[in-house]
């Protein structure tokens, strides 16, 4: 990232009044690309099981997609998104409010935000999870995800995001912008169960399979939108 651009993110995250300006402006623009956007859902079975019978579960995907997640959600509960307390999670909760995401802020204590996603699991809230966020390795999935999944037997569905007119910022996830006017698809993949008597020899199988769900939904979703062109 140039020195401009960085004194320029810098200005703005310092100053609430500017934070709260962009956020507004961020999250018209969200919503000016779904209401031009014609929007597709595959494998939406999968989280309306959980919906209809007001169970939890903790959604699974790329920090990169973060922007059109919402557009997701048919819920009436809000879906909690963990984000970081450094300045780009305080400017996503801005954004978050709009859409009905309940942006939480963890702090670096991983135990105090562990305690904070237990706490959300067991009152039956459903939780966000990039598993790669906040700063990567992008498209990697960290311990973190396993080992809340383990403690609670809460499940955990993979999801993934693709548009037809996007581009991607020059950022450590490649942050996808969804542009106006396209085809979006979602698509979920089936719920993964981690058992309580997972060992450490299993720990990367999960880790895999979960990145490799998250991607195999990403894949689908392209692949539903290169068709619908063709057609």
């Amino acid at each position: 990232m140039k020195k401009s651009q960085k004194k320029f993110r810098k200005i703005i995250f310092k100053n609430f009044f500017l934070q709260k300006l962009l956020g507004f402006l961020t999250a018209l623009y969200i919503y000016f690309v779904k209401i031009t956007s014609s929007i597709e859902f595959i494998n939406k079975k999968f989280p309306d099981k959980f919906w209809m019978n007001k169970k939890p579960f903790i959604l699974a995907f790329w920090h990169s997609q973060l922007m059109m997640i919402s557009f997701s959600w048919s819920s009436e509960k809000k879906i909690n998104i963990l984000a970081s307390s450094h300045s780009d999670g305080r400017f996503g909760a801005i954004v978050g409010k709009y859409f009905n995401l309940n942006n939480i802020q963890v702090s670096k204590d991983k135990i105090t935000s562990s305690k904070i996603i237990f706490k959300l699991l067991k009152e039956d809230q459903y939780v966000g999870i990039t598993p790669d966020g906040p700063r990567g390795p992008k498209e990697t999935v960290s311990d973190g995800i396993i080992k809340i999944a383990k403690k609670t037997n809460i499940p955990i569905i993979p999801f993934g995001f693709w548009s037809s007119k996007n581009y991607s910022l020059n950022s450590w996830d490649n942050f996808l912008i969804t542009l106006p006017f396209s085809k979006c698809c979602y698509v979920w993949d089936d719920p993964i169960y981690i058992t309580e008597d997972l060992d450490n020899k299993n720990l990367e199988r999960y880790k895999n399979l979960i990145q490799n769900k998250i991607n195999k939904c990403i894949t689908n979703a392209k692949k539903k939108i290169t068709n619908a062109k063709s057609l």
